[in-house]
């Protein structure tokens, strides 16, 4: 299709200047909600492109929508630029070794994510540009991927109301069609309130909201093996009641996140463990409160797409790497286990090969094999617009997402590369839908079918907003 090939070309007259958008977002890292800088990048990268710019989306501070076109079908390509607490590197650094700073560090790729969606976005805008094409393609910057759910609080705000289709990616040991397989899940902090006193003097008068903290980790154990298949409970105190063994402790707050395969799941888990967090304050004599701090869906596939974006991959083939590629991703291969390298093949459904570094193929589309699955506030997207992500090679095989390994590969050639050659996969995906309205009514059809059985229902009630924040030099 010479489409792809134009498109291709278009996406090579950017690489320089989002190459380097890539790396000023790897050097600033920023967590959730306080991506001022990353932000502002990719609105003056979206305002020097000539795209239409709607700052603070949602009315999150931090996310922007940028949009070029007139009539005709509407084109999401979704970026992410927020990095992870404790993850900070050295970039090319091969033992672990952080930067000077906050300690956060761009862990999962994200610094990559949003530089190459906005790198495909603007491929896309100069073909309708130079054809004349009717239709719109917009870059979505999203903040606070990383437990922050803002697409989902995007999501119920009405921000993809009017779009077609969306496209997205993420960084990844292997190229080719993302599993549209994700938990949903939940956060919630339950608060035990309790009374203090002197810890050996009055013990009889104290009612310790630690102990109904322990008490409910407890329950919840032993809830896990009667969990549905695939679900998770993970916790984590955020207040423990103080460091004085002394005194018994009045207020613990501890974070639960409730994860499972679906969302009609995920509410009935969540009211379980609700059941089991009023059960500890009752045992205690305490009192228990919670907040739902983020939420998010599980991913919703759709085959046409998944179908039309594996047909770009076959086209356009794997990421050229070199040799000087090869021997920065083969120290960084040294660091891994043999189990890490073995479950990313396991994961793609790919032959072993213990003596490939990078990705030099094309993974199975959907492949995902061992089942294991993480969370994203993409799932949110996907449940009321048809959907489709990439996997694109950026790091040595078996490098795991949130880890050192990861953040100091996010400047390297072969990050580079991945980035770039995935942002020509959705660059063309996105013109495919452009151009072929027969793609666009088969997509749209398979998700109202899906949406006819099980309706989307928000995971985030109305009375839980972003924690948003000003601008940290803000008057």
């Amino acid at each position: 299709m010479r489409n792809s090939d134009e498109i291709w070309g278009l996406v090579d007259d950017h690489v320089p200047e989002f190459r380097a958008l890539s790396d000023r977002i790897w050097d600033q890292p920023e967590l959730a909600y306080d991506e001022f800088a990353a932000v502002a990048e990719h609105t003056a990268a979206l305002e020097n492109q000539g795209f239409r710019v709607t700052r603070a989306v949602a009315g999150i501070p931090t996310a922007v929508m940028g949009e070029f076109g007139e009539d005709g079908p509407v084109i999401a390509i979704l970026g992410e630029y927020d990095a992870l607490p404790g993850l900070s590197q050295q970039a090319g650094v091969t033992s672990p070794a952080a930067m000077p700073g906050s300690g956060a560090g761009h862990g999962c790729g994200h610094n990559l994510l949003g530089a190459s969606a906005l790198l495909a976005a603007t491929a896309v805008k100069d073909y309708l540009k130079a054809h004349g094409i009717k239709g719109r393609v917009r870059y979505y910057g999203c903040p606070a991927e990383e437990g922050g759910a803002a697409k989902t609080f995007m999501v119920r705000a009405g921000a993809f109301s009017d779009v077609d289709i969306a496209i997205s990616w993420h960084p990844s040991s292997f190229s080719g069609v993302n599993a549209p397989r994700s938990l949903a899940n939940m956060r919630i902090d339950f608060t035990f309130i309790g009374r203090a006193s002197h810890a050996a003097a009055s013990p009889h008068l104290g009612r310790s909201a630690l102990d109904a903290a322990e008490l409910m980790n407890v329950g919840a154990n032993y809830l896990r093996e009667h969990m549905p298949q695939g679900a998770r409970l993970h916790y984590a105190y955020i207040d423990a009641g103080g460091t004085a063994p002394n005194v018994v402790q009045s207020r613990v707050t501890i974070r639960y996140l409730i994860r499972s395969e679906t969302l009609p799941e995920l509410r009935d888990l969540a009211d379980r463990v609700r059941r089991i967090a009023a059960g500890a304050a009752m045992m205690t004599e305490t009192r228990v409160s919670e907040q739902i701090v983020s939420a998010v869906s599980n991913l919703v596939g759709n085959t046409p797409l998944e179908q039309a974006m594996h047909r770009q991959f076959e086209r356009l083939g794997p990421p050229q790497f070199d040799e000087a590629d090869r021997e920065v991703a083969a120290a960084f291969a040294a660091t891994l286990s043999p189990q890490d390298r073995l479950a990313a093949y396991n994961r793609m459904g790919v032959p072993y090969d213990p003596d490939a570094v990078l990705c030099d193929l094309i993974a199975p589309p959907c492949a995902e094999g061992d089942g294991a699955s993480g969370s994203t506030d993409v799932g949110d997207v996907s449940w009321v617009v048809p959907t489709v992500q990439a996997r694109g090679a950026t790091c040595a095989i078996g490098t795991q997402l949130h880890s050192w390994q990861m953040t100091g590969q996010g400047k390297t050639g072969h990050a580079h590369k991945g980035m770039v050659h995935t942002a020509k996969i959705m660059a063309a995906t996105a013109l495919n839908a452009l151009t072929d309205g027969d793609l666009l009514t088969r997509a749209k059809a398979e998700h109202a079918a899906k949406m006819a059985v099980t309706p989307y229902v928000c995971p985030l009630p109305d009375s839980v907003e972003p924690p948003v924040r000003g601008r940290p030099d803000a008057a």
